[in-house]
């Protein structure tokens, strides 16, 4: 992880890659407002391209929220896509907007509570969700506060060293998430770190815990691992786009004051009651094309029928 120009960066294989950056930089020069319109109809032209990621949504969201009728989970789908398409323009966003322009564009609730557990000189976990405007998210976190965040490395060394240099603008240093050591070391220093444990890791590290209306979520270990290890504070961080194209709020919680450290798998199911409850701030933006139930207990089949098993 870099922010140092590497001249192989511009091998001709990188040219279509920097035609595409170079189109994302022009596009969001755009007013906000023309940007919003912009991404949500992309989004929404995108669901007839995206047959497989359309079927593993639709398959989530009737998991989740069984309760829900089924013109309702296609509303949500319609709006999950076309969120899709605003968080690529959020990611041009997060990479290329002067800190001014972003200030604009976003409020904060609960900065006190990030400030009061940073004094406390122990480290500060900040559990984050896989929202789609997850990359916008990160820069005006850092904005608030430059933190470290846990990520994994691109495979493309281009789009590594972009969203490198992007996401630094704004804070202070990328983690990968298999760095354990490097993480409790930047906890026990004081750091605040950013991390997000909502998504299926597969069955290492991992326990079955409850999410949403599915009984056994393989959900990681590594927040109950991290917290044992570092002694941190924990809270949660998530930020969601306002209604009629206003801009975001970042939510910042208070500190977790009853998180079981005693027990994995009450520490899995409590986390997971934190990030639903982060979700139905917003559940149309939330991340439902990822597999999250792809993970079951041994012998058990997979809950996603039609969907490709890759």
């Amino acid at each position: 992880m870099s922010k140092e120009f590497d001249t192989r960066l511009l091998h001709p294989r990188n040219w279509l890659t920097w035609f595409g950056l170079g189109v994302l930089w022009l596009i969001v020069q755009l007013p906000y407002p023309v940007l919003h319109t912009l991404g949500s109809t992309v989004g929404k032209m995108s669901r007839r391209f995206l047959k497989r990621r359309e079927r593993i949504a639709a398959r989530n969201i009737e998991l989740c929220f069984p309760q829900m009728d089924a013109a309702s989970r296609e509303a949500m789908l319609e709006q999950n896509f076309m969120s899709l398409g605003m968080g690529l323009i959020e990611t041009g966003m997060a990479w290329f907007w002067s800190d001014a322009r972003v200030k604009k564009w976003f409020d904060v609730e609960g900065y006190d509570n990030l400030t009061k557990a940073l004094q406390q000189h122990r480290g500060v976990m900040v559990v984050g969700v896989h929202f789609m405007s997850l990359e916008l998210g990160g820069r005006v976190m850092g904005l608030c506060r430059p933190m470290m965040a846990t990520y994994r490395r691109h495979n493309d060394p281009l789009m590594e060293w972009v969203q490198t240099k992007g996401r630094l603008r704004s804070n202070k240093a990328m983690i990968d998430r298999r760095n354990l050591r490097g993480l409790v070391q930047a906890l026990k220093a004081g750091e605040a770190v950013w991390f997000a444990p909502d998504q299926d890791y597969g069955p290492k590290g991992s326990v079955f815990a409850p999410f949403f209306s599915v009984n056994e979520a393989a959900t990681t270990n590594g927040t109950w691992v991290l917290s044992r290890l570092s002694g941190a504070a924990m809270l949660s961080i998530t930020m969601v786009r306002k209604a009629n194209k206003k801009g975001y709020v970042l939510h910042i919680s208070d500190v977790m004051s009853d998180y079981p450290v005693n027990d994995e798998i009450d520490a899995a199911s409590y986390m997971n009651k934190i990030i639903e409850n982060e979700i139905l701030r917003a559940p149309e933006q939330y991340l439902w094309v990822h597999r999250r139930f792809k993970t079951r207990p041994r012998g058990e089949a997979s809950l996603y029928h039609a969907a490709s098993p890759h």
